[in-house]
């Protein structure tokens, strides 16, 4: 079974695409900090390339940005490639099934908040009446 899940933040804003077939494809990178093993341990992170397909990618595009943080289920893909000098490379992908986002709306440091949601327009309240209807009451 080839299954991850990680949480962390976005150190990119995502990139949507469509391949030539008009699927929508997201990458973005994601930066997770790891357990530390001991108090006086210096903190370590780990960084991953991930990549959301369809729905998914367009959902992750529009909603999350650089340093939100998210919860990514999916699954570990290996991608061999040779370099132009002829040396191999293998490089580590995560292909999301699923993005949970964890910002809490509104807690953003960017004025162009994708969370925020509309202000509202100001409404005068009704004015409430007293109701006195106590001869109904059968105690």
């Amino acid at each position: 079974m080839n299954k991850v899940f990680l949480i962390g933040n976005l150190t990119r804003d995502p990139e949507l695409s469509e391949t030539n077939s008009g699927i929508a494809v997201c990458r973005f990178g994601l930066a997770v900090s790891r357990r530390r093993t001991s108090a006086d341990a210096e903190p370590q992170t780990d960084f991953f390339n991930v990549t959301a397909w369809r729905g998914l990618a367009e959902t992750v595009a529009r909603f999350t940005k650089k340093g939100n943080k998210v919860a990514v289920c999916g699954s570990i893909q290996l991608r061999n490639v040779e370099d132009n000098a002829g040396q191999k490379r293998t490089y580590v992908d995560i292909v999301a099934d699923d993005v949970e986002f964890l910002t809490p709306k509104g807690q953003s440091n960017s004025s162009d908040d994708v969370y925020a949601a509309p202000a509202p327009a100001s409404k005068k309240k009704p004015a409430l009446e007293a109701f006195d209807d106590d001869s109904d009451i059968p105690f």
